[in-house]
């Protein structure tokens, strides 16, 4: 009975996945923010279900009474998330906020089912994560001088960097960090957010030739000492970030081929320099031939996603455990085997919908410091999703990054809560421009309407006087203009009649406005993406 159970339950967790994946698009095309609110409803829905599913699942095949506590206080916390993201800031973008509970939700119930201890220490990551999160959008909207911070940015990232680089251990290869209490510590997940700041407080002061120069310097400094470390998926993901802030900067497509051209014979230089690189060069080239040397993992991980197929195995029913780190760098692979690669693909498409909306905000934040940061993070948010899954695919060599928000990580889960609560931030900043900017327009209509209403005025003032100097001419001027007769000047007439009617056109305005206002209070629930460009058609995410 339990594996007819668990043979079921994995078709309606796919079917579940499915419908989550599908409303995350479909939230783009609604019309009315009522019909977003319910599907931000159903989202969250779609959510609890499969977490319920899947965790019972994992108790029927274990019968561990600690998976059905641990399940609650996921629902708890994820609850919690919600409900104060909605309390504390209205106006954030709720699909990123469920899509962030959703990756959260898949990636704990893949470490639970391959290490119940890792799972805990991951809720705990999680839950400072939350903790940094909700604090971070408020700091980004308040702190007006983040873009004054140029070097200081610069000076915390390298000197970080360089303290990995020298007194680091070597770990697979690679120095990534330190371990403190037990804790492990990776320096290069927070400075990934400070070089982003740093590239853009700096692109935003000047894009002159000279100033590109040094930014460009200091930035392939960074890049540099990664190398020397072998932590070669953090280095890429600087380089590639750097040139996409350079060219949206500068415009000049001439930055962009010179950096990709430094960047190729970087990577020959490298590949000849470190047998690290050597190794995992050959290991993506076949690894089945070099299974003994450095082709194991990339060859266990296409077992397991060849075994999954398209539904999967089921919970607990693959072996996923025979991968090596599953838990972090190949937790994808983990996922298709036990979920499937239906599943899997859904799980990308999240991901996607998230870098949708990063690009939104960036395309429509004003201030270009914001709006350079929004794009280096969603950059750096959908490559480093890039690389995983590239890697563990073999479709680029392996480069030993973490699945943003699904991978086991300390420092990964503390600095992807970071950068979804600095998104956050922005979509507030965002808004608060929108509103600026409307305000800005009502106050220049209101100007004109009173303007044009005074020069009626006017007119109309100066139509009576004229009017009343014709009928009080003297005699002596009826004489000289025996044609001319007081109330009955043509040209007079036209002229007060003139008058009366920009009067009455004044006097009119007020009743039009009211009707104005009335119309839109009607339609004030109604979107709009009227001579927006493609990503800008996203619709608001305001709660009212």
């Amino acid at each position: 009975m339990v594996n007819i159970i668990v043979e079921v339950s994995k078709y309606m967790i796919i079917l579940l996945m499915t419908a989550y994946t599908f409303s995350c698009f479909s939230i783009f095309a609604q019309s009315y923010e009522e019909d977003e609110k319910r599907a931000y409803i159903l989202q969250n829905v779609l959510m609890f279900m499969m977490q319920f599913l899947a965790y019972a699942v994992m108790y029927l095949k274990t019968e561990e009474h600690k998976l059905l506590l641990f399940f609650a206080v996921q629902v708890v916390l994820l609850v919690a998330v919600i409900l104060l993201y909605s309390i504390l800031y209205p106006n954030v973008s709720r699909l990123i906020v469920n899509n962030m509970c959703m990756l959260l939700s898949a990636g704990l119930i893949m470490i639970t089912r391959l290490s119940y201890e890792s799972a805990v220490k991951q809720f705990i990551f999680i839950a400072l994560g939350i903790a940094f999160g909700l604090v971070v959008p408020v700091l980004i909207r308040k702190l007006k001088f983040l873009a004054d911070w140029v070097y200081i940015y610069a000076g915390v990232g390298f000197a970080a960097l360089l303290l990995v680089a020298v007194f680091a251990a070597t770990s697979g290869g690679a120095k990534l960090g330190f371990t403190i209490g037990g804790i492990g510590i990776q320096p290069s997940e927070f400075v990934k957010i400070l070089f982003v700041f740093y590239v853009a407080a700096s692109l935003k002061n000047s894009t002159e030739f000279k100033n590109v120069v040094i930014t460009t310097a200091v930035a392939a400094a960074h890049v540099l000492i990664l190398v020397v470390s072998t932590d070669l998926g953090a280095a890429l993901i600087l380089f590639v970030v750097y040139l996409v802030m350079l060219y949206v900067a500068t415009k000049q497509p001439l930055y962009a081929a010179a950096g990709l051209g430094a960047g190729s014979l970087a990577a020959v230089a490298g590949y000849h320099l470190f047998a690290h690189i050597k190794v995992r060069v050959a290991a993506w080239k076949d690894p089945f031939a070099s299974y003994n040397e450095g082709g194991y993992q990339v060859a266990q991980s296409l077992f397991a996603i060849g075994t999954g197929s398209w539904f999967g195995m089921g919970l607990c029913q693959g072996s996923p455990d025979m991968i090596p780190v599953a838990e972090s760098d190949f937790i994808f692979s983990a996922i298709a085997e036990e979920l499937g690669v239906i599943f899997a693909l859904c799980l990308i498409l999240i991901c996607v919908s998230c870098y949708v909306m990063f690009l939104n905000i960036a395309m429509e934040l004003r201030n270009p410091f914001y709006k350079l940061v929004a794009l280096g993070l969603g950059t750096c948010y959908i490559f480093q999703v890039f690389l995983t899954i590239g890697g563990v695919t073999k479709f680029i060599p392996s480069t030993g990054v973490t699945l943003p928000l699904v991978s086991y990580g300390g420092s990964s889960i503390l600095s992807s809560m970071i950068m979804i609560g600095i998104i956050q931030g922005l979509y507030i900043i965002r808004e608060d421009e929108e509103e600026e900017l409307e305000m800005k327009r009502e106050m220049a209509a209101r100007r004109r309407r009173q303007r044009a209403a005074r020069e009626a005025r006017e007119r109309t003032a100066a139509g009576q006087n004229g009017g009343g100097r014709k009928s009080g001419d003297s005699p002596g001027s009826q004489r000289q203009n025996p044609g001319r007769r007081s109330g009955t000047d043509p040209e007079g007439a036209r002229r007060q009649g003139a008058g009366q009617r920009r009067t009455r056109a004044g006097q009119e305005e007020p009743g039009r406005e009211r009707a104005l206002r009335d119309e839109q209070r009607g339609s004030r629930n109604k979107k709009t993406t009227k001579g927006k460009s493609k990503f800008e058609e996203v619709p608001k995410q305001r709660i009212r």
